[in-house]
């Protein structure tokens, strides 16, 4: 009786180890797959297989196991590579402007638009 509760334990301690090993390797992934490849053009590091993504991947690894939240791994790499190495960047200062005029142009022909509906329809 007592191996069954035995066994039972064992199984819930290694399916408690298994998710969360899932979990580190879906975080690592999703970090991956948003930098960018200094040396590849075009490629995430997820992607790529130069030694450049090696040395960024172990390094992601590496903060991940000190606990290191995803934006401070961004923000570390950010640092040390540039804006340049993310494929989603940060909004600040410097690019402020890139974020907005998309939504600005949309509004501004939405309005166009709208008038000019106004117009045919007198």
């Amino acid at each position: 009786m007592k191996s069954k509760y035995i066994i039972a334990f064992l199984f819930f301690f290694m399916s408690i180890n298994f998710l969360e090993a899932k979990n580190e390797l879906d975080i690592q992934n999703k970090i991956l797959k948003n930098l960018r490849c200094l040396v590849c053009q075009g490629q995430s590091i997820f992607d790529s297989n130069s030694d450049f993504a090696q040395t960024i991947k172990l390094v992601v690894d590496d903060k991940i196991k000190n606990g290191k939240s995803e934006k401070e791994i961004y923000k570390f790499l950010a640092s040390k590579y540039g804006g340049w190495i993310l494929y989603k960047p940060q909004v600040n200062k410097v690019n402020f402007l890139l974020w907005v005029i998309p939504y600005l142009f949309l509004i501004f022909g939405a309005l166009i638009i709208i008038k000019l509906l106004k117009k045919s329809k007198n």
